[in-house]
């Protein structure tokens, strides 16, 4: 992968570059033909939880009966505010099931407030806190509807994670070698690999999937949900709300895809694995396949802070014009770095 990687992102500060992000991305036309590329389309990732709406569709496929919020919630990395942690006990609780069921990595919220907050109640680590607890709830829930076990729901060998696996050779279109490698993903489930270009056709294919199928019913479901799939403040969220049709989905390690509803999709990955470059490049490849939206903009401009104020931003190499943001402290852009499983 690093071979092949070429800069995406440059970090400017008072004129000076000052340190540069490398990476790959695939940019897909309405046809699902590469037309914006840094680095090499085929490259193998494991694509973390931007895997995780083609994770949901598979899921529905085998029984899995959600839909609107709660299902944007199977897809999420979700902030840990309180709605989020209602919802994943919601959606235990319509299975017959309970928190202790849930087998993914103890944790707390994302979301800063929500962290606070549950660190000065003294209270641990929890699967529900975790960012994951609303993918491996719906895991859960679909072993349940299908007369699957549930203790054994992360095996890679448990019929679920076959069926995920299938699903995920479906919709990315990839050869066996690119999903040779299986691993654990940080929550606890197992992680497929695939290409960057096989997850930006899975998300195309998703965002253009006729009404009624599962790949729309998920689609339907992040795009009138977008709060239940990242949360308040976070570049996912803002970004499906500012941008009509679009489905999106961020990871750990610098992964991001994207689509829209005529089929363009884009997807990242950042080799360093930092979030930092992830929003600038991003909006900058979205626009690069004929995106418009004032929320492009917005996202696409992370400033580089000197005491406090902008000495200089983040630069998207290669995809087109840079954003024409005029520099303010009042819209430095948040950066949520906290890794996605």
């Amino acid at each position: 992968m690093d071979e092949q990687a070429v800069p995406i992102a440059r970090v400017v500060r008072g004129g000076v570059v000052e340190s540069v992000h490398l990476g790959h991305l695939a940019g897909l036309d309405a046809s699902g033909t590469v037309t914006v590329r840094r680095g090499d389309p085929a490259t193998v990732i494991f694509p973390r939880s931007s895997l995780k709406p083609v994770q949901a569709v598979a899921m529905l496929r085998a029984g899995l009966d959600l839909d609107g919020e709660l299902l944007a919630l199977a897809c999420a990395s979700h902030s840990g505010e309180d709605a989020h942690l209602a919802g994943v006990a919601r959606l235990l609780a319509g299975a017959g099931l309970a928190e202790r069921d849930l087998q993914n990595t103890p944790g707390r919220p994302l979301d800063e407030a929500a962290a606070v907050s549950w660190r000065a109640a003294g209270r641990p680590a929890a699967s529900l806190a975790q960012n994951c607890s609303g993918k491996h709830a719906a895991m859960l829930a679909t072993c349940v509807a299908a007369a699957w076990d549930t203790a054994t729901y992360r095996d890679p060998g448990h019929p679920l994670q076959r069926a995920i696996r299938d699903t995920v050779a479906e919709l990315t279109g990839d050869g066996a070698d690119a999903r040779a490698h299986v691993t654990v993903d940080g929550c606890g489930a197992p992680l497929f690999s695939c290409t960057l270009g096989g997850l930006a056709r899975a998300l195309a294919r998703i965002a253009t999937a006729e009404g009624g199928t599962p790949e729309h019913r998920v689609a339907a479901a992040i795009r009138a949900h977008p709060w239940w799939l990242g949360g308040t403040g976070r570049t996912v969220t803002r970004l499906i709300e500012g941008v009509p049709g679009l489905i999106a989905k961020d990871g750990a390690e610098g992964m991001f895809a994207a689509a829209l509803p005529d089929g363009r999709a884009v997807a990242l990955k950042v080799l360093d694995g930092a979030a930092r470059p992830v929003p600038v490049v991003v909006a900058a490849a979205l626009r690069a396949l004929g995106a418009d939206a004032p929320v492009l903009d917005e996202v696409g401009r992370v400033d580089v802070l000197g005491h406090g104020e902008p000495v200089g931003s983040v630069a998207a190499v290669g995809l087109g014009r840079p954003s024409q943001v005029a520099p303010s402290a009042n819209r430095t852009c948040t950066v949520h770095g906290a890794p996605a499983p």
